[in-house]
């Protein structure tokens, strides 16, 4: 990771003085959503509501990020995630919760009472030298005054990586790679990562946390959705 922090937007380049956020204003924002999203699909809406049509005959697990992986973030998600360039943080995590903040005053979610980021394996931590999904749980905790679980669930499987695989593939690369191993404090719980895709990662572990702690919803700092649904 680096030492020191950039003065110069990681995307345009401009400069943006001495806060070392990463990111310039302007970037951030074009980033961001600019119209509500289903918190299941990820699909484009003309009123922000929990679930899109589809996904309230579902119901599938509420996913909050404050932006599209596939429009403006995504590489300097990925190079958080990749090559632990932290800089940023702090303004996705603040975009993060302005999106949190504003489903809350709409009554769609309610704040949970613990954070619980997607744990690595061991050999994957010692590789990539940190868990982003712990560092952006930290962030939050620190911005919310959420307390972070981080002894509730380990990975016991050293999976392949999940980059480039379909959606079957990833639900059967995941199975089984999470345990329990503590029991679960609270009943209202957001997982936190940094990306959500095809939503296995998390799903495989709400399947662990469900009768212990049946309010979940996932947070992450961007969503990488199906091609076509915000078009």
């Amino acid at each position: 990771m680096r030492a020191s922090l950039p003065n110069r937007c990681l995307l345009c380049h401009q400069t943006i003085g001495g806060d070392g956020s990463g990111l310039c204003q302007d970037c951030l924002q074009q980033g961001c959503y600019h119209q509500p999203v289903c918190l299941g699909c990820g699909r484009g809406m003309t009123l922000q509501a929990k679930y899109c049509g589809s996904c309230q005959q579902t119901q599938p697990l509420p996913v909050v990020a404050p932006a599209s992986y596939h429009q403006g973030l995504g590489s300097v998600v990925a190079d958080l995630k990749y090559r632990g360039e932290l800089a940023p943080l702090q303004a996705l995590c603040s975009a993060l919760v302005s999106r949190i903040e504003e489903l809350e005053a709409l009554n769609i979610i309610t704040r949970p009472q613990a954070l619980l980021p997607v744990p690595l394996h061991a050999s994957r931590l010692r590789q990539r030298g940190f868990n982003q999904a712990y560092v952006i749980a930290r962030a939050l905790s620190a911005a919310l005054d959420i307390p972070v679980l981080d002894d509730v669930v380990v990975r016991t499987l050293a999976t392949r990586a999940q980059a480039g695989l379909d959606g079957k593939a990833r639900r059967h690369n995941l199975r089984g790679a999470f345990m329990l191993v503590q029991p679960v404090p609270v009943v209202r719980i957001a997982i936190i990562d940094d990306v959500v895709t095809t939503a296995s990662t998390v799903e495989e572990m709400a399947a662990l946390l469900a009768w212990q702690a049946p309010d979940l919803q996932v947070w992450c700092l961007a969503r990488a959705e199906a091609p076509g649904l915000l078009d």
